[in-house]
């Protein structure tokens, strides 16, 4: 109450913006912890360096990744390939990396193989057909 701290949508950033520092950081927490609520992955949240002072109020940027980059999706690829069950192909599609096989315990076995893996990006498994 009263701190005049606010969390917005700016674009395609998240502006974080309390009138002190450790307000800022306060609700960069908060937000994390919702995040995480949410089942959403704090690897996927970007935070853009430390709270910058603009006028009175300090503010802090942050994005949410979407998709998978090309690098990182041939990483994914490559332990798939080397380390996953045969006859499992791995195709980059855009942001997504398209994961198809005839069999379903193989696809099971590829994401169990995926989540004991330790990425510095988060993954995220959708459509299991």
């Amino acid at each position: 109450k009263g701190t005049n701290a606010k969390i917005e949508w700016s674009g395609e950033k998240i502006l974080m913006q309390a009138s002190g520092e450790e307000r800022v950081k306060a609700i960069l927490d908060i937000f994390q912890s919702k995040l995480i609520k949410r089942g959403i992955s704090l690897k996927s949240l970007d935070v853009e360096g430390e709270p910058q002072l603009s006028g009175k109020e300090y503010k802090l940027f942050a994005s949410i990744q979407e998709g998978i980059s090309q690098e990182n999706a041939k990483k994914v690829s490559k332990v798939i390939r080397d380390e996953g069950p045969k006859g499992v192909k791995a195709q980059v599609q855009g942001d997504e990396l398209r994961v198809s096989s005839k069999s379903r315990d193989d696809l099971q076995a590829v994401i169990a193989l995926l989540k004991n893996q330790d990425f510095d990006f988060a993954l995220q498994f959708v459509n299991y057909r």
